[in-house]
């Protein structure tokens, strides 16, 4: 029998992306957190357990190495939902196969990728299961699969899901894999799960194949988050839930007090954390459970940090498509649930100091504390020209109300084996895609900018923008966070460094901004013309009268609220 002590071990992160669980960098997800502590609650050392990403393979072909002569290597990864991203690029089939066959010790794989594979990752298509050649496939846990396999001697596995005690010593011991991620500390926001599973069937969903909800307690996140952030994390979301309104309850009424232990606890032992944002908010708990419901929500707004985001599972307006695939709410549901959360979360911080605590600087120029999110899929089971009209209605009744929606999440479903939608295929995603692409481009131009307009007015500052990536002589960058908006700036700017900005033009999904506070004695000509309302010649009087002994007397008031 193979002793764990005498094991090296290597896990690489191909990342995941499901319904309820982000692991795309800027994100690390629990999988290889969770897994790394199951391999040394079984008795590997911490420093014989190697981590890393896909993409620092890519970039570093030495790495692979470390893929070739481990004694046991383990592959997470999967993409359960299509998405498009910017800070790293999720494996692809063909790389995950060499991978295996790169392997000399045993290899094991697993995470969502046990529910399929797609040529990529994009909606309208079918995911079909495969093995790329690893030795073991985790049809369970690969946290569980990682730990048994070891205690076996490398023997096998029965597939298995782990258990919230098993939970609470494999995050603990984990933890120390953050440390080895090339985003390490400042560019990486942990994805921190308070249950899995779903109390409905959804007919396109992966999320209810984990069973009924299973919660943690608060305690429990709360000392995850507590061990995270002493090996430095600094950024934390609760996403990975199908409702965080139904935690520390029944699995469908929200619970108040257990959400207030939650928060408020994180908060207790991570005081200097910089993001504290979740994901998804049930809009049916919302409208069966009005008051609960507005008091949890409360107790969220009042710990998070600005720009925080709800996302709403309308899936769509059409109530055809709701009734033929086990949605839950109806468009009028859902738009109750949209004031909701607009009434009791979307203040800024420094707008009314009784409105709650600030736990930033109280600036009243923020992003609002917390916002809803609509998700809205395409392709279901009775779609019809019609049901494209439906949600855009749906959407346009919102703006008309002078509402807010943080981001409008629009996709083709993607049919995975084990789903209702696994019967009928992608087909009518394939069949709908040109309607599907004009729609889209209708809503981004009639519905997202305008309301990117509402939620991000010039001169809201964006704080800790990360610089990723030039393009057309703009930096691009945006702030880490649930759905962070995509952000240019003019010029081309240090990449990895951050950076406060003010906004002053906005795209459909994106914004244009200025470092902010603005220091005239610096601001290049196309920062200053970017500020609305100043020209080219205030620009130019601006430049020939520095350097300028102190802030000069601006006429422009456009031009005094960037400078501060």
């Amino acid at each position: 029998m193979t002793d764990p002590a005498d094991l090296d071990v290597t896990l690489v992160d191909g990342y995941v992306d499901e319904p309820a669980h982000f692991g795309v960098p800027p994100y690390i997800s629990t999988y290889p957190r969770y897994t790394a502590g199951a391999l040394v609650d079984a008795g590997v050392p911490a420093d014989q357990v190697t981590y890393h990403t896909i993409d620092e393979l890519r970039e570093d072909k030495a790495k692979y190495n470390d893929v070739a002569d481990a004694d046991l290597f383990v592959y997470v990864g999967g993409m359960t939902v299509p998405g498009k991203y910017v800070g790293g690029t999720p494996a692809e089939p063909d790389e995950v196969q060499k991978l295996a066959w790169l392997a000399e010790g045993t290899s094991v794989m697993g995470g969502p990728v046990r529910f399929g594979v797609g040529e990529e990752n994009a909606g309208a298509q079918e995911m079909e299961r495969s093995d790329l050649d690893f030795d073991f496939l985790a049809m369970a846990d690969v946290e569980s699969a990682a730990h048994d396999l070891v205690a076996s001697g490398l023997e096998g596995f029965e597939d298995r899901y782990r258990d919230n005690e098993e939970i609470d010593r494999w995050a603990a011991k984990g933890a120390f894999v953050v440390e080895q991620h090339p985003n390490y500390p400042e560019y990486l926001i942990c994805e921190m799960e308070t249950s899995r599973g779903c109390a409905y069937r959804c007919s396109f969903c992966t999320e209810p194949m984990y069973g009924d909800p299973s919660f943690r307690t608060a305690e429990s996140v709360v000392r995850e988050v507590e061990n995270l952030s002493d090996h430095g994390a600094k950024h934390f979301r609760i996403g990975r839930q199908a409702d965080i309104l139904a935690f520390g309850g029944d699995g469908e009424a929200p619970n108040p007090d257990a959400l207030r232990r939650l928060y408020g606890g994180i908060r207790e032992v991570a005081p200097d954390l910089e993001t504290l944002h979740l994901d998804n908010m049930n809009p049916v708990t919302i409208v069966d459970y009005p008051e609960k419901s507005r008091e949890a929500i409360r107790v969220i707004a009042e710990h998070n940090t600005p720009g925080d985001t709800a996302a709403f599972g309308l899936e769509s307006a059409d109530p055809v498509v709701a009734e033929e695939n086990n949605l839950l709410v109806t468009a009028d549901e859902c738009l109750e649930a949209v004031r909701v959360v607009n009434e009791v979360a979307g203040w800024r911080p420094g707008d009314d100091p009784s409105d709650a605590p600030s736990w930033g600087d109280g600036a009243a120029n923020r992003l609002p504390k917390l916002l809803p999110g609509i998700n809205l899929v395409h392709g279901l089971t009775g779609e019809r020209e019609e049901t494209f009209e439906h949600n855009k209605r749906f959407l346009q009744r919102v703006l008309d109300e002078g509402l807010m929606l943080r981001r409008i999440n629009i996709r083709q479903v993607m049919a995975f084996e084990g789903t209702e939608m696994a019967e009928t295929g992608a087909d009518l995603a394939d069949d709908h895609k040109q309607q599907f692409k004009r729609y889209k481009s209708e809503v981004r131009e009639e519905i997202d900018n305008p309301m990117l307009q509402r939620v991000v007015p010039p001169g809201t500052v964006l704080e800790d923008v990360h610089f990723e990536y030039h393009q057309d002589g703009k930096t691009f960058g945006r702030q880490l966070g649930t759905y962070s908006l995509l952000v240019a700036v003019p010029g081309e700017r240090e990449l990895g460094r951050t950076t406060d900005v003010a906004v002053t033009d906005h795209g459909y999904r994106s914004v244009t901004g200025v470092p902010y506070p603005l220091d005239l004695d610096e601001a290049t000509m196309d920062e200053l013309t970017a500020i609305p309302g100043v020209g080219q010649r205030t620009a130019g009087d601006i430049v020939i009268d520095r350097p300028h002994d102190a802030t000069p007397t601006i006429d422009d008031a456009e031009l005094a609220r960037f400078t501060r």
